[in-house]
């Protein structure tokens, strides 16, 4: 590790062009994502994308744990506490500083590859996710598991949870279900399977493409290129979970009310480890998480990415204003008592006035902070 959150490197490809390589250097902290590594990524990624040598752009984490285990939520609750109840800027601009760089992941204009390895978690997948070409490895752990901080599904949730099959992103989001690599691919949060010790083979092999002006191309380009080596590794993929599972959760998710889900989570009663870690996650979450999560999905439907990205912020902003979020911090990562004293204490105490003020914009947030981001 460096005294810099973010190593960039440019490789010259034979042709002359170049490929740009973005690590994140936090491994001790599983790369979570904070300011710092925003502020670096950000500038960088536009020059890159106005760059007419740069032909491709890379993104992936220092170490063999993690890509990024999430966001740096330890600060934001430090400054929650600070602002004593009110709204905190630290946290107000973390979340809109860190949606901005995934809404320019997702309408990058080259072709962007992320090496999602090891451990790919909220803020984490909300870079990978955007990206034009996600690839994942047998150590891939993928989930959003906010429900177990007060929190809920940020980073564009409400976008792709909603463009995954059925409802499967609703299950997954009120329960934070660990993925694999084969469930990134079936839910569409990766296009390609590759095994981890192929990524030096596959980031030399960059630097042979015979990369074209036209982005487009380049795009084509990338596509091939991890198709081969995607393709000789079909027989290393894990089983999906979430397919080996979807009857199941299209049973359980007909309910439309978290009560009804949970219910039916309770009398089914499976006896299989990923679903039993799955249900003991909401069955502990935060209550107002859980009403949050199925709103979220619910209205979320039809919003543009910017949409999505400008009532997030809201929402989150809202959180850090509300009791759960920090308290399910201080639990889990600050005192780590893993015992949250969640308020409301169970889904039935939570009204629905409570669940209408987190989607509405905190003082200062109206109109939206995003309201500048391209169409």
């Amino acid at each position: 590790m460096t005294d810099q959150p973010v190593i960039f490197e440019e490789r010259t490809a034979g042709n002359g062009r170049k490929v740009g390589f973005a690590r994140l250097d936090a491994e001790k902290a599983l790369n979570a994502l904070n300011p710092a590594m925003i502020a670096a990524l950000r500038p960088q990624l536009d020059a890159w994308a106005s760059d007419p040598d740069i032909a491709c752009v890379v993104l992936h984490g220092a170490g063999e744990k993690a890509f990024c285990a999430g966001g740096d939520v330890v600060t934001m609750y430090h400054a929650i506490r600070e602002a004593d109840g009110g709204p905190s800027e630290v946290c107000e601009q973390f979340f809109e500083q860190e949606y901005r760089l995934d809404y320019a992941i997702h309408t990058y204009p080259k072709p962007l590859l992320v090496w999602g390895h090891g451990i790919v978690m909220g803020g984490g997948l909300g870079m990978m996710v955007g990206a034009s070409h996600r690839v994942v490895t047998e150590s891939s752990r993928i989930a959003m598991p906010e429900i177990t901080i007060g929190l809920y599904p940020d980073v564009a949730g409400t976008w792709f949870l909603n463009r995954m099959p059925g409802r499967v992103g609703l299950f997954l989001g009120l329960t934070g279900a660990q993925m694999n690599a084969a469930d990134a691919l079936y839910t569409s949060l990766a296009d390609y399977f590759v095994p981890g010790d192929q990524r030096d083979a596959i980031f030399a092999a960059l630097a042979e493409v015979d990369w074209d002006d036209d982005p487009e191309l380049n795009r084509g380009h990338l596509s091939v290129l991890l198709r081969r080596f995607a393709d000789v590794s079909r027989d290393q993929r894990p089983e999906s979970n979430v397919l080996q599972h979807l009857e199941f959760i299209d049973h359980v998710t007909d309910h439309h009310s978290v009560e009804g889900i949970l219910e039916s989570l309770r009398t089914a009663a499976p006896d299989d480890k990923w679903l039993a870690t799955a249900v003991k996650t909401l069955e502990r979450g935060s209550p107002t998480s859980a009403r949050l999560i199925f709103e979220q999905f619910r209205q979320g439907k039809y919003l543009s990415l910017k949409q999505v990205f400008q009532r997030e912020l809201n929402m989150s902003v809202q959180c850090t204003m509300h009791h759960d979020f920090p308290e399910g911090v201080r639990a889990l990562l600050v005192d780590k008592d893993k015992a949250p004293r969640w308020q409301p204490s169970t889904i039935a105490e939570v009204d629905d006035a409570l669940i209408e003020e987190h989607f509405q914009p905190p003082t200062g947030l109206d109109p939206s902070p995003l309201a500048d981001l391209p169409e």
